[in-house]
């Protein structure tokens, strides 16, 4: 029980910190592999990919949920030639984006479509964000 418990505390953790740099690294268009990502993060052993998948499939449940476009489509295999692992289309079967067969040919259609929608929704998002950050609110009057 103590593993689950752990497991759940780095989860938590580990989530919100994976939406981050998924969304500062949304402007560039490019996919990122998930050795690259748990680098990033500095996620620490052991299982490092274990736990970045772990927290990937939360944030495509909490994206789901909200009806927004995946945002962990920007995370790929290296050995799946440009394609996330199967655990990710499997994920996006059981929140009901996916209907297809994870190595089939529609796996690839839905990627290219959830990465490319992932990239236009968050990167508009990531701007709103900078933007509000930049700009101090104004009351309407006078300014």
């Amino acid at each position: 029980m103590r593993l689950v418990d752990s497991t759940v505390r780095s989860t938590d953790v580990l989530v919100p910190r994976v939406r981050a740099y998924l969304g500062q690294i949304v402007g560039q268009g490019a996919a990122i592999t998930y050795q690259a990502l748990a680098k990033a993060l500095a996620i620490s052993p052991p299982n490092t990919i274990h736990q970045l998948t772990v927290a990937l499939e939360c944030l495509m449940e909490e994206d789901a949920a909200a009806a927004r476009p995946l945002i962990a489509a920007l995370v790929i295999s290296k050995t799946r030639g440009g394609l996330p692992a199967p655990g990710f289309f499997e994920c996006a079967r059981r929140v009901g984006r996916f209907d297809g067969d994870p190595s089939g040919p529609e796996a690839s259609a839905f990627y290219v479509a959830e990465f490319n929608s992932a990239v236009e929704f968050w990167g508009a998002s990531a701007e709103v964000v900078q933007s509000d950050a930049k700009d101090p609110p104004t009351t309407g009057e006078g300014n």
